[in-house]
């Protein structure tokens, strides 16, 4: 009997690189394909809305991104200012829940006025949930859920610990997919990512495609999804066990 094929990715993350190479290449600024890059998630959030997909996560600037030149990192900013006001209007017609995931106190008081009204205009549509993942890191993200629970002289469990990450508001992601060329995960999703599939593609960010992204869910469906199981169970239909998981507080 063949393996059994998984479902369409209710969840999927995205490593948006090569923006800069794109840049590159053609002899362009870097921000030139960080601007060319916020097309292109455009374009994939469309997609993502028409193929059904409940969430979409992006990794938009890492909390190793500021360490680049200064200005491309003002750059950045400035982009995301422009991005805000231009994209999010947009986005809230189309139904798209607008959220940001990230250390916002490194971020300008401006910045954090911008996240949190597009936060605010959108927080009550249901057709896709977009995920930013901005100032982030992995590694931030299991360290401030840990110092949160911690503050609160609650135990720590795995379940506590889930329910306090940036991403408790959605299940993990089914498929996380990488552009650029890259084959490593470089500090996203370090905990939502345990049993995630993975999609190397080597289409640079800025041309990453309706096509690009009907590959990538192709490929997740011809996979079998086992989380510990053997083949014979996942082919017989025997449910995995549920993760026992605590309330989420506010």
């Amino acid at each position: 009997m063949p393996p059994a094929a998984a479902a369409a990715p209710h969840h999927i993350a995205i490593v948006m690189d090569g923006n800069g190479r794109w840049a590159r290449q053609r002899f362009l600024p870097r921000l030139a394909g960080h601007a060319q890059g916020v097309d292109s998630l455009r374009r994939c959030v469309r997609a993502c809305v028409a193929r059904g997909v409940g969430v979409l996560t992006v990794f938009a600037f890492s909390s190793e991104n500021w360490n680049r030149p200064q200005d491309e990192v003002s750059g950045l900013m400035g982009l995301l200012a422009k991005a805000l006001a231009r994209e999010v209007p947009e986005l809230s017609r189309d139904g798209v829940c607008v959220r940001f995931v990230g250390e916002k106190a490194g971020l300008s008081g401006n910045v954090r006025k911008g996240l949190e009204q597009a936060e605010s205009l959108t927080a009550g549509n249901t057709r896709l949930v977009l995920n930013v993942c901005f100032n982030y890191g992995g590694r931030w993200d299991i360290t401030q859920a840990a110092a949160r629970l911690a503050a609160r002289g609650e135990p720590i469990t795995e379940a506590s610990l889930h329910a306090a990450m940036g991403l408790a508001h959605v299940p993990d992601p089914d498929l996380v997919i990488r552009t650029g060329g890259e084959m490593r995960i470089s500090n996203f999703l370090l905990w939502q990512a345990a049993y995630s599939e993975f999609f190397f593609s080597d289409r640079l960010w800025p041309d990453f495609d309706e096509a690009a992204l009907d590959e990538a869910i192709a490929s997740f469906r011809a996979r079998e999804r086992r989380f510990g199981r053997t083949s014979e169970q996942v082919q017989q239909q025997q449910p995995a066990p549920e993760r026992q998981t605590e309330p989420l507080r506010a």
